[in-house]
């Protein structure tokens, strides 16, 4: 069964570094969406999940590449080696530079920091030595640098890339003799211009790429998927003279992302011609079909509310929330994010935290509507009257019951996750109704299967229930089949949800493992003629808590609806006048 190749895997298991996987899901997803869900994976998805067939591009990104070898030499290597031959893209960062070179000498002569050895991966066919420059120290800026790297402007689209940019420096390597592996598909694309720490041999190679069967790889010694913008300047104390080295960096960090841009480019990938800032958390509406319900919703949760200042909160697990009410909610609709204030409402337009954030430190704002629904204005992506008049119509014609369900909307047009804001916050999962329903326009942290995480543009349907389940009940329903059960219904929906609908070729990949958390559905790739190719279309995960004698299940959904990247969507499944829209396809 064909897949699109749609995802960006970057590695984070032994031997990476926090903050390099951090700074590679910051990078790539401003250059990569909405083309590519950026997600990070395991060595043990790695070695034993069937990835390859989706995925465009595999990052190893910094740290030590010793752990790379423990956790991948052999099943884990001869599965990259076979995906990049096979027309896969590859991108080894610092750590990963030295990973994906035959052979990696690092601090020749050091008793106590020197690695030596070869390496499985052998994409660049000769030596990665370091450290190129003097003074590096593990998990420290004491070492860290800005490095001057000349670009070979031949080898990129012409205009694309500047002559030379400074690039965030600390420990990497240089391709030794790299010129005399022309003939061999390695191309030279920036060198170092500084005076090396070590004999690089033939020129001074601080990146190349290699040409390897049908597919590619591109190799670093620096970091270009380092923004300055996450450089923390107050490292000055453990590292002196650190802020005059994100100084420089600032400068020159427009030629930078345009650089890693270009790489990303040659590896055959389709890049934003200009990056996507990170969005900003919004507000969240809290309303109900009925006012009175919200009301009740709100008494439940008294006894979970602190007042300071004259201000609601509720402090959670996962997250603090701050209570507004529908008439105190006019200010504004965007949140600014803070680690040690509240966060401060402002406009929609303000960029001013356009890096990367800690989102359980930012506080969220949830407006009470207990006197009528969200207004346009303050929703303008999300129409509440459509979606309560759809839920009406839909409720009037069901004989089964469940009209709780969706009776209760917690909306946010930003948020981190649906999933995350219910069944994180344990305080308030346990004192909201059956039923209740949170949804988004967009997530930028939501979650799937394992450890993925998700980022769901605007256009993908998403959302998460609450159900409550008896232990009573469990020896004839087990609460395992809410994963099933959601799936079915989901297909039904979609099939039910106006005349004309029922034929489309939406279908359930049921799982191998019913264990499994997560379910998906398919749906026919239109771009087939033989109509025996699938694409997912979306995916489901059930988390469940026990309290008080029953299952707190929180049955996340998300459905690629009207978004036409990174994948499939059902628009694209429909024949003009018929297309969905989210508001009716929710209810």
């Amino acid at each position: 069964m064909a897949s699109k190749r749609i995802d960006v895997l970057v590695y984070s298991g032994n031997g990476t570094t926090i903050e390099s996987v951090r700074h590679c899901l910051y990078s790539l997803r401003r250059l990569l969406s909405p083309n590519y869900a950026v997600l990070t994976v395991s060595g043990e998805a790695i070695v034993n999940q069937p990835w390859t067939a989706s995925c465009a591009l595999l990052v190893i990104p910094g740290g030590a590449d010793m752990g790379y070898c423990r956790t991948l030499n052999g099943e884990g290597n001869r599965r990259i080696s076979q995906f990049v031959e096979r027309g896969g893209a590859f991108l080894g960062l610092c750590a990963g530079g030295y990973y994906g070179s035959k052979r990696c000498e690092f601090e020749v002569g050091d008793k106590k920091m020197e690695v030596v050895g070869s390496r499985e991966l052998a994409f660049y066919p000769g030596i990665c030595r370091g450290c190129a420059f003097p003074g590096f120290v593990y998990h420290s800026e004491v070492g860290a640098r800005s490095v001057e790297l000349k670009i070979t402007t031949a080898a990129f689209a012409k205009g694309s890339v500047s002559e030379a940019f400074r690039s965030y420096y600390n420990g990497g390597g240089v391709f030794v003799d790299a010129p005399k592996y022309h003939n061999k598909g390695i191309e030279i694309l920036a060198s170092y211009t500084d005076k090396l720490n070590v004999d690089p041999g033939e020129g001074a190679a601080a990146v190349v790429y290699c040409k390897v069967g049908d597919g590619a790889a591109v190799l670093t010694g620096p970091h270009p998927e380092f923004a300055a913008v996450n450089l923390e300047r107050e490292k000055e104390s453990d590292a002196p003279g650190y802020s005059k080295v994100v100084e420089a960096l600032v400068e020159d960090d427009k030629q930078r992302a345009n650089f890693l841009r270009a790489c990303l480019s040659k590896l055959g990938l389709r890049v934003n011609p200009k990056e996507d800032a990170v969005p900003s958390l919004s507000r969240l509406h809290l309303s109900s079909l009925k006012s009175a319900n919200t009301t009740e919703i709100l008494a439940s949760l008294q006894d979970i509310i602190t007042v300071e200042n004259g201000e609601e909160h509720i402090k959670d697990d996962n997250d603090t929330f701050h209570i507004l009410s529908q008439s105190s909610s006019s200010r504004g609709s965007r949140i600014r994010s803070s680690s040690e204030e509240e966060s401060e409402e402002t406009d929609c337009n303000d960029t001013s935290e356009d890096r990367i954030l800690n989102y359980s430190t930012i506080v969220k704002s949830i407006v009470i509507h207990d006197e009528e629904y969200p207004a346009n204005r303050d929703t303008p992506y999300f129409n509440h009257h459509a979606y309560y008049a759809n839920l009406r119509h839909y409720q009037s014609q069901s004989t089964e019951g469940g009209i709780e369900f969706g009776q209760d909307l917690l909306y946010g047009e930003v948020v981190t996750s649906t999933n995350t804001i219910l069944e994180k916050n344990t305080q308030i999962l346990r004192r909201l109704p059956a039923g209740l329903t949170a949804t988004a326009t967009v997530q930028v942290a939501g979650r799937g299967r394992g450890d993925n995480v998700w980022v769901s543009p605007a256009g993908c349907l998403i959302f998460s229930t609450i159900v409550r389940h008896s232990v009573s009940l469990l020896t004839r329903a087990p609460v395992v089949f809410l994963q099933y059960i959601a799936a079915l219904a989901v297909v039904e929906g979609i099939k039910t949800y106006d005349a004309g609908y029922a034929d489309l070729p939406v279908k359930l990949k049921w799982p191998n493992d019913i264990s499994k958390p997560a379910t998906t559905k398919d749906a026919l790739d239109p771009s087939d003629p033989s109509g025996k190719t699938y694409s997912k279309i979306g995916g489901i995960l059930v988390n469940s808590h026990y309290s008080s004698s029953e299952y707190l299940s929180v049955v996340g959904i998300g459905l690629n609806t009207t978004n036409a990247h990174p994948s499939f969507c059902l628009n694209s499944l429909c024949s003009p006048p018929h297309s969905f829209s989210l508001e009716k396809l929710l209810a």
